[in-house]
């Protein structure tokens, strides 16, 4: 602060050195997701003043036997799905869920076959969503469904990857009705293309809106914020998210 009042007695106001045009917080080098501000590294704690560090745990396919009615519903699946061998990438229990990874050319088949089949009987389709796995898979997106068969009370997770430059996989609309608005959210959000939907366009975002706001590249946008002697940037310009 200056020695010097102005006019109304108040000191005038010194811009500290480095507090805009050029500070690192103001423009960061080019950083891979997950790294923070002000020299943090390694850390998930995007704010920078943390030091939590998140290690990324590959998604190994889990031995049998599952455990419960896992075994059961694996075994129903693959003597009703003649391709069964080729759709299904591999079988995952973890925190008490069964996933089955389908390849996303065979995602319709499978969940038509989930329905149907007298031993499995998944009649409900309860959630469609995204994800975006950004710097941990080349198929970056994944698409998520929760079925439940309220024959057998019982639950199972499908996920499907397909990558940001390709990213289309059949609706399964015409098999769970259900999934009409949700594979538009997820469309909406992450770019994921559901071929075959009977009207996929933009459901929370405008229609003439640009880009997909929950892939993890998406710029933070935001508005700079002043305060006395100093202003803070927007965080878009404040942190590199690659």
């Amino acid at each position: 602060m200056s020695d010097k009042p102005n006019d109304g007695g108040v000191p005038l106001p010194v811009v500290p050195a480095g507090a805009t045009g050029g500070a690192p917080a103001e423009f960061p080098p080019a950083s891979p997701a997950g790294r923070g501000m002000f020299g943090n590294h390694g850390s998930g704690d995007v704010s920078g003043y943390g030091g939590l560090v998140r290690q990324r745990q590959p998604i190994e396919e889990t031995p049998r036997p599952y455990g419960g009615y896992f075994d059961e519903v694996r075994d129903a699946l693959e003597e009703a799905y003649p391709h069964f061998g080729d759709a299904i990438e591999k079988v995952v229990v973890d925190r008490g869920e069964l996933t089955l990874h389908v390849r996303p050319e065979r995602i319709a088949e499978v969940c038509q076959v989930m329905r149907d089949d007298l031993a499995l009987r998944f009649e409900l389709c309860s959630s469609v969503s995204g994800v975006d796995y950004l710097g941990a898979d080349e198929r970056r997106l994944h698409v998520i469904y929760q079925l439940t068969s309220m024959t057998y009370r019982r639950r199972v997770r499908l996920e499907a990857a397909v990558s940001a430059e390709a990213p289309h996989l059949p609706s399964v609309t015409a098999v769970y009705p259900t999934a009409d608005w949700q594979e538009r959210e997820a469309y909406d959000m992450f770019g994921i293309v559901f071929d075959g939907h009977p009207n996929l366009t933009r459901i929370l975002m405008p229609d003439d809106w640009e880009g997909h706001p929950q892939r993890k590249d998406y710029p933070l946008g935001g508005v700079a914020v002043e305060y006395k002697g100093a202003e803070i940037p927007p965080p878009d310009r404040r942190r590199s998210y690659q």
